[in-house]
Order: C-alpha cells, then structure tokens, then sequence
C-alpha cells in the first residue's frame, strides 16, 4: 500500500487521541481502528498495525502507573495471565457466535451502566473505604476471572476491553477508579502484546505507517496517564462516559447498517 502525507494527516492526530483514551479507561480501538480505515488501510491490516501501535504505547502508560504506585502488582499480574489464555479463547469461540449477538447485548448492557454510574456517584473514588476485607484468595480468583472473561470477550469482539476491566476491578476488588486503571492497562497490555505478535506473524502490519503512529501513541498513552493521575476518579470517570457512549454508537450504527 502506498503512503501519502494525506494518510500520516489522518491517522497520526486520532492515533494520539485514541491513546490518550486508552491510557485512561480503554476503548481507544473505537477511535484508532476507524482512523486506519479512513486513511485506506484494508480491515486486517488495520487490526494488525493497530495492535502493535496501542500496545507499544500502552507500555508507555502502564510504566507510568507504575511509577506512580497506583497498580496493585497481584490482581493486575494475574488478571493479565488470564487475560492471555481468555483471549486465546475467545478468538476460537468466536467462530460459534456471531458478532450481532454480542452486540446486541452489549446495547441492551451499556445504557444500564450509564445510569448505573449517574445514579452511585461516589463509585470508585479514592475517599472510598472498603465494608469488608477481601483476602488475597478471593483476589486471586477474582482478578483471573475478569481476564479470563473480558479476555474471551477481546478475542471474540473487542472494543471496550479496558473499559470493562476497569469497572469490574472497581466493582468487584473494591479498588478506586486510579487503581483500577492501572490495573486494567497492564492486564489488556497483555492480550494487546498477544495479538500483536500474531498479526505480525501473519504479516497484517504495515510497518512503515506504523514506525510513525508508534511516536504519537506513546505521546498520548503519556499524557493520558498524566491526566488521569492528577485528576484521579473524577477525570477517570468521565471518561467512562465517554467511551460508553462511543461503544453503544458503534454498536447500534453496525447492526443497523
């Protein structure tokens, strides 16, 4: 495929504003994916040169969450190992269920969560105190759960993957909206490595376009980590929205047309 400055002038400023995205909630597949169409990349080559941008850049925000000590190590190392074998699932279950299922689920699902979050607006915040301990076996096999599950859904759909990492550490671990965050970027990190290797392997990435939207997704990934540390759940939390709306969208657009 041919390269024109045109095809850097549309992807290199969404790959950016997808990472930003990314770093924060996840979701920025919904922004990342459309940019490499547009700009007249087939659908696998896009797939494929997405996946090794975000997840070079993810490496970027996930070094800074470390950094700043907002990732709990055990529940997001074990929620990306499961992560890897749920995706792996995932992609072969993928060929019993058609993609309509699914989004039709997740179109009768996201708007429950939307008001889910209007409604309890103190979920997640840091000032939030646990009712009751949760032992480190219960985080274990919760933390593998939700790579496993939302692992399974990456292979089998994908975008969002983050997004509902997130809500479900929060949800279900008791954590804050920044820790949450910080886990789920590690564990989807996983699954984004996974994907990437095989795309590449299968030669679906073009690497010259990609060399350059690697530079602009590590900015983003950085300034969206940035942004979300400082701002803590609140900025963290509109962001959700943000994304969810994005996601119902794309869904409700697909199905209809």
């Amino acid at each position: 495929m041919e390269l024109t400055l045109q095809t850097f002038l549309i992807v290199c400023p969404l790959i950016f504003l997808s990472a930003f995205v990314d770093s924060i909630v996840g979701g920025g597949g919904l922004i990342s994916i459309p940019a490499y169409l547009m700009a007249g990349l087939p659908a696998h080559l896009a797939s494929g040169t997405n996946k090794v941008v975000s997840g070079t850049g993810a490496i970027i925000a996930s070094t800074k969450y470390l950094r700043n000590g907002t990732v709990k190590l055990r529940p997001a190392l074990t929620a990306a190992a499961f992560a890897l074998l749920g995706s792996a699932i995932g992609t072969k279950l993928a060929t019993f269920f058609s993609e309509a299922f699914f989004q039709t689920l997740l179109l009768l699902v996201l708007p429950c969560v939307a008001v889910f979050l209007s409604v309890k607006k103190d979920f997640g915040k840091e000032s939030d105190v646990p009712k009751a301990d949760i032992s480190p076996k219960k985080e274990l096999l919760v933390s593998a759960l939700i790579g496993l599950v939302f692992g399974c859904y990456d292979g089998m759909v994908g975008p969002g993957t983050g997004t509902f990492m997130l809500m479900s550490f929060t949800a279900f671990l008791s954590m804050d909206l920044l820790s949450s965050a910080g886990c789920a970027r590690i564990a989807n990190l996983a699954s984004n490595i996974a994907s990437a290797v095989v795309w590449a392997l299968h030669g679906e990435v073009l690497w010259k376009l990609a060399a350059v939207a690697i530079v602009f997704s590590i900015l983003g990934n950085y300034c969206g980590a940035r942004y979300a540390i400082r701002g803590g759940s609140k900025n963290i939390r509109v962001m959700i929205f943000v994304v969810l709306g994005l996601l119902f969208v794309k869904m409700g657009y697909e199905l209809l047309f």
